[in-house]
């Protein structure tokens, strides 16, 4: 995120007035992000800076070590190349499924680090950022250019509904007009979670472009070229994958490198689309004058992972991510801690996890039941229901 997007979202949230749920909030103002009645309003724009949250965080959490980036490329490819001989060698039915769980994390692993190059918090060498980037992200199937830039749209326009890149709620007028099949696909598990191959070919319903054509409107005329690099890279990788599936055979590929791949997007959909959506209490979304940087990053939520969140490299450290996507993702978890005080009840503090995350999907599960759509008016929105797409449901939540 440069400097200037985040003068800019300085600047707007000193200037933002409270409003309502759907363009109009009650007679009284929150002050502080607390309204008359004592409770917490997410909505109310923050009694600080973002000047402020980034005073507080130490000055080497900003500094970004490409030695110690490299060792965790080195680390994940050691882990990946590792457990394919060992499914190869023992290659047991039995061995399969614990090999396919793993590989797939380890994916998600390459894909979380190939998003610190597209973030400039691998290294301060935007050369090594690219070949770096291209690597880890083309061996796991993603543009890493076409990626790098939507992604850098999403920061910048987090949690406003019409220009936000990721997972953003539709417009209700936009939701009544999709047809059954494709709500259906978009809210009901698990189709959701193999989404992310149909995003980087056909973006959202209500969007229009591809992550692999460089002349699509997503991309300014002067990227165009490292959009086509990433899709030639892309386009390698396929190219190398039917050709081991000739050499060693389809099945094979299939089940060293196919199956990983899809369990990687299960959990590149869980993750972000937990991100941002499933807090306990709704958050809110913007448009208009009430949308800042700053209030948008705020409605981003951390998570619990359990013993994944060193394999992912810190993923549920997502607040502090989205504010300062500059810093490295070793450093996240300190400046995490050294922002909460500033922070205060806009920071949410995550349900601790077992050693593994099981308690998300009943989160996952709720929101897809609940979080359908908003009001095609006003500035500030939270999700609203659509009774009709789960009736058994709503009925039970009366």
């Amino acid at each position: 995120m440069s400097q200037g997007k985040e003068h800019l979202g300085l600047e707007a949230s000193s200037q933002l007035k409270a409003s309502s749920i759907n363009g109009e909030r009650g007679e009284g103002k929150a002050i502080d992000g607390v309204d008359e009645d004592d409770e917490f309003d997410p909505s109310a724009p923050p009694p600080f800076r973002l000047a402020e949250v980034r005073a507080v965080i130490p000055k080497h959490c900003w500094v970004k070590d490409p030695w110690k980036s490299m060792s965790y490329v080195f680390r994940d490819f050691i882990v990946i190349f590792g457990l394919a001989i060992a499914a190869i060698y023992l290659d047991r039915w039995v061995v399969w499924p614990l090999y396919w769980a793993a590989q797939g994390t380890m994916f998600w692993a390459l894909f979380v680090l190939g998003h610190d190059c597209g973030h400039g918090s691998f290294s301060d060498n935007p050369m090594l950022n690219s070949m770096v980037g291209h690597l880890l992200h083309s061996t796991i199937l993603v543009p890493y250019n076409g990626w790098r830039i939507s992604h850098r749209t999403h920061h910048q326009n987090q949690g406003h509904v019409e220009n936000d890149e990721s997972w953003v709620p539709f417009p209700e007028k936009l939701y009544r007009s999709l047809d059954t099949k494709t709500r259906t696909l978009r809210f009901t598990l698990p189709f959701p979670m193999f989404a992310y191959p149909l995003y980087l070919w056909y973006r959202s319903p209500g969007k229009e472009g591809s992550h692999f054509n460089p002349y699509s409107d997503m991309f300014p005329i002067s990227e165009r070229k490292a959009v086509l690099t990433s899709t030639v890279c892309w386009s390698i990788m396929v190219a190398l994958l039917l050709v081991l599936s000739f050499v060693a055979g389809p099945v094979q590929v299939l089940k060293l490198y196919g199956v990983p791949y899809w369990l990687f997007i299960m959990w590149l959909d869980f993750v972000t689309y937990l991100q941002h959506h499933g807090y306990e209490q709704k958050l809110p979304w913007y448009r208009g004058k009430e949308w800042s940087y700053l209030r948008g990053g705020l409605t981003t939520v951390d998570r619990d992972y359990g013993w994944f969140n060193s394999i992912q490299h810190n993923t549920g450290t997502h607040v502090i991510h989205h504010l300062f996507p500059q810093i490295p993702h070793y450093h996240l978890i300190e400046a995490t801690e050294a922002a909460k005080p500033v922070l205060g009840k806009y920071y949410r503090e995550p349900k601790k996890s077992g050693p593994i995350p099981v308690h998300l999907v009943k989160t996952l599960i709720k929101s897809m039941k609940e979080d359908h759509y908003v009001s095609d008016t006003g500035d500030i929105l939270y999700y609203q229901t659509d009774p009709e797409l789960y009736p058994s449901s709503h009925y039970k939540s009366k």
